[in-house]
This record gives structure tokens, sequence and C-alpha cells, in this order.
């Protein structure tokens, strides 16, 4: 029975990797090259992820530079930017492609947190709609080959993940909003 508590542990793992990725995907006033994880670059007709055309690194806090590997692609690296939902304008200089995040007004910071404290939210219902449909199994088994108790012990160990998730949750939406907060 223990390999249907680790299908549900599985999807809530899934629910907050999910979350973790959108959080990375936050801007912070500060360059993370995370932002750029979910931005395609239309490569000879393939939409490949910007890290898979060039070399991404961070020289100041504020600044993320791409260096191509095929200079051919700058326009295109620019395009993808600038149609992204990054909100800036990158600059080149015909090598290398710059962008420069600009400090977060404290109104940003607040519309921020509060988007952030929303994806925390939408994770823990997805880990407590997984903990539903594990409790719902649970209670079919009943009248079965499977004792009461059993059905019990089950049922507390999936609360016990559940809360593991919601409070890794809670930790991370905590982490980010500290980091967005930050001035």
């Amino acid at each position: 029975m223990n390999e249907k508590l680790k299908e549900y542990n599985d999807k809530m793992q899934k629910s907050f990797d999910f979350l973790k990725e959108d959080l990375a995907s936050i801007r912070a006033g500060r360059a993370n090259p995370h932002v750029l994880d979910k931005i395609k670059v239309d490569y000879y007709g393939t939409p490949t992820p910007i890290n898979q055309v060039g070399n991404i690194s961070v020289p100041e806090a504020r600044i993320i530079q791409i260096a191509p590997w095929d200079k051919a692609l700058i326009k295109d690296i620019e395009k993808a930017l600038m149609t992204s939902d990054l909100g800036i304008t990158p600059s080149n200089d015909g090598v290398i492609i710059r962008l420069v995040f600009p400090e977060l007004t404290e109104e940003r910071r607040k519309q921020l947190a509060k988007d952030i404290k929303k994806k925390g939210e939408d994770a823990k219902v997805a880990v407590r709609n997984v903990r539903r449909d594990g409790n719902d199994a649970l209670k079919k088994l009943k009248g079965s080959e499977v004792s009461e108790d059993e059905i019990n012990d089950l049922n507390d160990e999936l609360q016990k993940i559940t809360d593991k998730f919601i409070k890794d949750i809670d930790g991370a939406v905590e982490e980010k909003n500290k980091e967005i907060m930050t001035v």
C-alpha cells in the first residue's frame, strides 16, 4: 500500500516543484538568470531555450548579459525578449545583449508579494486536492481485505505528507517575499 502513498507524495512534489519554478521566474529587482528560463528563441525554426543558444552571465547586481554563440541569433534573441512578459527592453552592441533591471518601486513590490502569495495558495490547493484524492481512494478500501486500523494509519501518513508540503510551500513563499521586499 506504501506505493500509493509514494504516488501521492510524488504528485505533491510536482506541485511544489512547479511553484519553485514559477517563483524563480519572478524578478525581484536583482538580476536572476532564471527569469529567462521560460523564454524560447526561434533557432532555425525550432523554439529553443535562451540558455541553449548563448552564454548567460550576471556581471552586476542588476544586469544580465547574453552572449550568443551564433552572432546571427542576436536579432532573434532580442525579438524573443521583447515579446516575453519580462517588461525589460534589451540593448545590444552587436555582440552581447544586456538586460538592465530597474529598481522596483514600493507599489510594485507589494503587487509582486500579492502575486507570490496567490501562487503559494494555488500550490496549497493543488496539494490538498491530491490529499483529497488519496483520502477518497482510502475510503474505498473499507470493507476490503485492508483493516480499518491500516486505513487510519495510511490516512495519518497522508496527512503528514500533506503538512510537510504545506510547510515547504509556506517557506518558499516567505523566502521569495523577503527577496522581493529587500531593497
